[in-house]
């Protein structure tokens, strides 16, 4: 396969390579078990695994730390592999992302040589702890504390919705560290910390087989080599993280999409209807068609975005605001109608685009709600 050119990103052949091999690991060794691992919502440690031996958990890091070193772009490509099988793996390699940029990006060498080596190789996993029961959105409304104690910081609350609870080795805790002006500081905290437990588990619609929940902090006691980046300074880490990490979500919303209009494509040439198979029916054709534009037009709006990530180019945060809601929409409405070609076959669990479907809902919401999305691209104007 040729490497592919456009006036704003290039795919070496090395890349491409990858995503085959990427894409066929996807297909032969996960996807046999993607309905399983749904239907029990239990982590898979051993597609976790799968993924550290064929160092594909170590795309989100640079060499010196053990990584591949190739970049967002080539994450991204890869999460959009992982995808179109099964969204909840996409979500293991995203979440190493998430759970470490904050420290790529902010740490000291300290943090990045004693936590990253250990995420790239798969033997430790992070987690990203921002939102809580009441400040979704709005992290402003954040009421986990932490307060300075000599050289320790002692660390109280309740987060929510936090991806890979009870999984983490180490969670990136946003923390209120001066409640009159409303500042936060991010720190590491380890999972085997006194004080730190695992709280409720929430049972979703979709991405099933990734555990989502509250961790608790009771009186968490951090040194203060434990903090990421400046003390008060923690709101700006965490959307300089999510300006990068929300491609995520657009990479793993683009291979649902995908996954879902592949899937469809070939049941519409299997499926007879009236002595014909439907793939035969304009009115078919005309859904099957939509559905592959709107995935390929969110595909070349997400590789955009991830080019200028790399390139660390002042228009990213509007891009990957745009990418994110774009493709996050082209999952629900191309997985809508993944469902409407099946029929009613589409409705059971016997066949995949359902899940698919509930997997894609998620991609609208997590990584920042469209609706914020838009503000931050409105606001992009001035």
């Amino acid at each position: 396969m040729p490497a592919i050119l456009s006036d704003v990103y290039t795919i070496p052949q090395e890349h491409l390579d990858m995503c085959d091999t990427i894409a066929r690991i996807a297909r032969e060794r996960i996807a046999p078990r993607s309905a399983e691992i749904d239907e029990k919502a239990e982590y898979p440690w051993d597609i976790r695994r799968l993924l550290a031996e064929q160092d594909i958990l170590g795309l989100p890091f640079p060499t010196q730390y053990g990584g591949t070193g190739t970049g967002t772009l080539m994450l991204n490509m890869a999460i959009e592999q992982l995808a179109k099988v099964d969204a909840s793996v996409a979500l293991i390699l995203m979440v190493q992302e998430l759970g470490t940029l904050p420290i790529q990006l902010f740490g000291s060498e300290e943090l990045k040589e004693r936590l990253l080596p250990g995420c790239a190789s798969g033997e430790r996993s992070p987690a990203f702890a921002l939102s809580e029961p009441e400040a979704g959105s709005d992290p402003a409304g954040m009421t986990t504390t932490a307060v300075r104690d000599g050289e320790e910081w002692v660390i109280n609350g309740t987060k929510n919705w936090i991806t890979n609870l009870g999984v983490a080795d180490f969670y990136i805790c946003f923390a209120v560290t001066d409640p009159e002006q409303r500042r936060i500081t991010a720190f590491v905290v380890e999972a085997d910390r006194p004080g730190f437990s695992v709280g409720k588990l929430e049972h979703k619609l979709g991405i099933r087989a990734s555990p989502t929940g509250q961790p608790i902090f009771e009186e968490v006691r951090v040194p203060s080599g434990n903090v990421i980046g400046e003390v008060g300074r923690g709101l700006a880490v965490a959307l300089a993280t999510l300006e990068r990490t929300r491609l995520g979500a657009a990479a793993q919303a683009v291979g649902i999409a995908q996954g879902a209009t592949d899937y469809a494509i070939q049941y519409a040439r299997e499926r007879v209807q009236f002595g014909r198979p439907i793939i035969d029916f304009q009115a078919i054709q005309f859904k099957l068609a939509d559905m592959q534009m709107r995935t390929a037009a969110a595909r070349e709006l997400l590789y955009k975005a991830c080019a200028l990530a790399d390139r660390r180019d002042p228009e990213l945060s509007r891009y990957s605001s745009m990418a994110k809601v774009f493709c996050s929409d082209t999952a629900m409405a191309v997985t809508i109608e993944a469902v409407q070609v099946l029929g009613g076959y589409g409705y059971v669990k016997e066949y995949p685009v359902e899940r698919m479907m509930r997997d894609a809902k998620i991609t609208q919401i997590y990584e920042g709600t469209n609706e914020i999305q838009r503000l931050v691209i409105a606001r992009s104007f001035r």
